[in-house]
């Protein structure tokens, strides 16, 4: 009988993960391009899910659960968005800045890089657009008598409301622990390992109140088709007008919040995570 090597179950150490990380950025920036697209338009669609379930989860507990435990489950329920982009095979912006591994080391040209990110970026908003539209067809945003419609509209309307310089830091935290949940995953052997890598940091970063780029292209977008089409009817519900809402702008949707936190985004993940952790494995020490 052919002995066979033993199956290994343990988890893997930094530096396995860091060469792990490596061929993994090595990969994406190889991907067809079509391939790339269209696996970024699941993860926009995917993260967008993942914010409905949040905003969902968020509606009516303002006033009765203390903000840190409404915060705490909000996050909780978001992490929804990275496990169906992690599991199931999706490309996401925030986490492709890992590729940074791969480019500090020259295993990747500059030119790979950014045309990874830029039409990961594209295929993101994208998806995460189509599910705005259809969650808005389906007017879940007026269940539980608008209420839920009113959670997006106050999400939106902070969020579009945030300094330049606030926004580029709050999306540095961000993706931050983003990336440390993606290299986290690195280290599992199993899908379980993976989900449970993956939910303390979303939950973090969500629980603060950090700012997510691909998170934002369904957060805010929504508040602005509800603010611009609800019906009479949802804002009689909600006793308020789209008077109240004054910070929810496409002008402010873009260069309130996602040109400075995905300035934020790529400095958090790609300099404070991949970068360090590349610098620590996998350069070349001097003897």
């Amino acid at each position: 009988m052919n002995s066979k090597e033993p199956i290994q179950i343990d988890a893997l150490v930094p530096a396995e993960m860091a060469a792990k990380a490596e061929q993994v950025g090595i990969k994406k920036a190889q991907m067809d391009i079509v391939d790339t697209f269209v696996l970024s338009l699941l993860a926009g669609a995917f993260i967008s899910l993942g914010a409905v379930f949040a905003t969902t989860i968020a509606t009516g507990s303002i006033g009765i659960i203390p903000y840190g435990v409404r915060q705490l489950l909000s996050g909780f329920v978001f992490s929804l968005g990275l496990v169906l982009v992690i599991v199931g095979g999706a490309e996401l912006f925030t986490g492709n800045a890992m590729i940074i591994m791969a480019w500090a080391g020259k295993k990747v040209s500059t030119i790979s890089l950014l045309k990874n990110w830029i039409v990961v970026f594209i295929g993101n908003l994208v998806g995460s657009i189509a599910t705005v539209i259809l969650v808005f067809i389906s007017e879940q945003y007026t269940f539980g008598n608008g209420a839920v419609g009113n959670t997006a509209l106050m999400t939106a309307n902070a969020k579009s409301g945030l300094d330049f310089f606030q926004a580029i830091a709050l999306g540095i935290l961000c993706n931050a622990l983003v990336c440390l949940a993606v290299w986290l995953t690195f280290s599992a052997r199993s899908t379980t390992d993976r989900i449970l890598a993956i939910i303390p940091p979303i939950t973090a970063f969500v629980a603060a109140g950090f700012e997510h780029s691909i998170a934002n292209m369904y957060f805010i977008p929504m508040g602005n088709l509800i603010k611009s089409y609800a019906s009479p009817s949802f804002w009689v519900a909600i006793g308020k007008t789209p008077s109240d809402f004054m910070n929810i702008t496409w002008n402010n949707f873009i260069f309130n919040n996602l040109v400075p936190v995905t300035i934020g985004n790529i400095i958090g993940g790609g300099f404070l995570v991949a970068a360090v952790y590349w610098f620590i494995y996998l350069r070349k020490h001097r003897i």
